[in-house]
């Protein structure tokens, strides 16, 4: 998946406007960032990438940059 997909599915979860997330964002800026929100990551992570994004990892995770870190080299 490449960063763009990745963001497009992002703002997707945060009923986002298309093209509002380019990458530098910290998660505590992006309206929409709630719980409900953390666990669709984690589903789309289950889905997506066949990974599980355990609950600490993702409540360490300061900036949309540290989410993608999470899928170590699955998304270029």
């Amino acid at each position: 998946m490449t960063k763009s997909e990745f963001y497009e599915k992002l703002e997707f979860i945060l009923e986002l406007e298309s093209h509002t997330i380019n990458g530098s964002e910290t998660l505590q800026d992006l309206e929409g960032w709630d719980s409900l929100a953390k666990l669709s990551f984690i589903a789309m992570g289950d889905v997506e990438f066949s990974t599980i994004v355990p609950a600490k990892a993702l409540l360490a995770c300061k900036s949309v940059v540290d989410l993608i870190k999470l899928f170590d080299g699955k998304i270029i």
